[in-house]
Formats: structure tokens, sequence, C-alpha cells
């Protein structure tokens, strides 16, 4: 499994539906990126466990909140969720290209 390349990502969150880009480089069980989108762009790191990518980030806006993600990957497909304290966990999709 190879979760390196640019993704366009989908969040159904509770501010409606976020669309964004995420870029991966692998290297062994930890991987290097940029997550994009209209609140901005910042840098991240994470873990690759098998097919799964796990990371956090720090949102400021629209208010601070930290964002925990969790996706598995197969083809140029990816599938997972983004928990945002409070309010719960959003279903993410994303597609490579």
């Amino acid at each position: 499994m190879s979760a390196d390349g640019v993704w366009k990502t989908t969040v159904n969150s509770p501010m409606g539906v976020q669309e964004g880009t995420l870029t991966i480089k692998t290297d062994g069980a930890a991987f290097t990126g940029q997550m994009s989108g209209r609140m901005g762009a910042q840098e991240i790191a994470g873990r690759v466990d098998g097919d799964r990518l796990f990371w956090t980030a720090q949102m400021t806006q629209p208010f601070p909140i930290t964002l925990d993600f969790e996706v598995a990957v197969a083809g140029d497909g990816m599938e997972g969720f983004v928990k945002a304290g409070a309010f719960g966990a959003s279903p993410l999709k994303g597609v490579r290209g």
C-alpha cells in the first residue's frame, strides 16, 4: 500500500461539506505532508500502520480545535473519519489525483 501522492478530500462535518487537498509522502511507519482547504494550509506528520494513516491537526479558524484523523487507503481511494472534540466524528473520503 502506498498512500503517497495528492488526494482530493471531502469531510461531511457539522459545519457542512469541507473539501480540501491532502499531500502525503510516506517513509516506513511515518509520513509527512500538507492539508489545505478554504481555512488555509498546514504541514502534517503522522504514522502509518498497514493501510491506515493517523494524524492530528490543530485548527484555529473559525475557533481553536484539535482534529484527529484516521483513514484507510485502498488503491486510489481513502475512507475514514475525523474526530472534532465535542462535535464527534465526521466521515472523510478521498480520491488520489
